[in-house]
Order: structure tokens, then sequence, then C-alpha cells
């Protein structure tokens, strides 16, 4: 395990910069999707887009940064908020989309709309409550719809986080 850290250590900015690109990857694969093949996000999958957004712009500041040992740790711990925030979102989405027909909420109001019209956390709370359009598969790869390979990527990502951050820390600079 030490020659993995050691590694790992070695390569710590380049990892982070890949985990950014990586992030930057599927967010243009989901625009790719919203602007090439008309799939219109839902408000949870415009969430799940905030968070890779959120967690890659957290790699990539700890590939320039470069931090030492409580740095590491920091960009550890936020990007694994971040991750497990997309984590729950894609989680909502997959357990909407997996309801019975007869227990899938009823079409609401777009995401625009809602944040024009209501208070800021009363569009927030209706966007996570979801709706029908949140409970349709639209897409899917291997059997597993969109929200579910972000539960996927997001769930690997923490992992990445903390491998390339925190296991790191102690050898940092």
């Amino acid at each position: 395990m030490p020659n993995f850290i050691a590694t790992l250590q070695a390569y710590r900015r380049l990892l982070n910069t890949a985990a950014f690109l990586f992030c930057a990857g599927l967010l243009s694969f989901g625009y790719y999707l919203q602007f090439h093949d008309g799939l219109d996000p839902c408000p949870l999958c415009i969430f799940q887009r905030i968070a890779f957004l959120v967690t890659g712009l957290l790699f990539l500041a700890a590939a320039i940064q470069s931090p030492g040992p409580a740095g590491s740790r920091i960009y550890a711990v936020l990007i694994s908020l971040a991750g497990l925030m997309g984590a729950a979102i894609a989680g909502r989405h997959v357990w909407l989309q997996n309801l019975p027909p007869g227990q899938v909420p009823e079409c609401g109001p777009g995401l625009d709309y809602m944040l024009e019209v209501f208070p800021l956390t009363d569009a927030l709370k209706m966007a996570f409550t979801g709706s029908g359009e949140c409970a349709e598969v639209s897409w899917s790869l291997f059997g597993f719809s969109m929200p579910a390979w972000a539960l996927l990527n997001f769930l690997g990502l923490v992992i990445a986080g903390i491998a390339i951050n925190w296991l790191t820390a102690e050898q940092a600079r």
C-alpha cells in the first residue's frame, strides 16, 4: 500500500487534472445529448450538472494549487461533500424513476419558470421533490439510466477525491 500512495503522491496534480477533465467530459456529454439529440434536462438533471461542475472545479483548484497536507485534506473533504450532494440528487432521481407508475408525481413546471415565479427556497423544494418528467427514462446504456450513471460517477469521484487528496496528504510537499 505505501507504494500505491507514493505513486498517487507523485502524480497528484495530474490525477486532480484528470478528474477535472472527467467532470468536464461528463458535462460535455450531457450538453451533447441536450443540444444534439434534443434531450432536455429535468430539474434534477440540472442540479446534477451543477454538482458535477462544482466537483470538477474543486479538482481543478486542487490541481492548480497543489497544497500541503492540510490543504489536501480540505480539498478531499470539499470534493467529497460536492460529490455526495450530487450522489444524493442522483439517488433521488433513480428512486423517482423506479417508482410504480401510479406513484409517480405529476409533471410540474420547468425549473426556469419555478425560479422566475417562486421564491428560491420554494423553487428548490419543488425541484427536489421531483416531478413526472424526472421519472421518465429517456436515455439508457447497458440498462442503466442517465441518473444511475451519474450516481456511479459521483461515487467514483468521491473515492478518487479521497484517494488523490486525503491519502497523499502526509507526503504532500
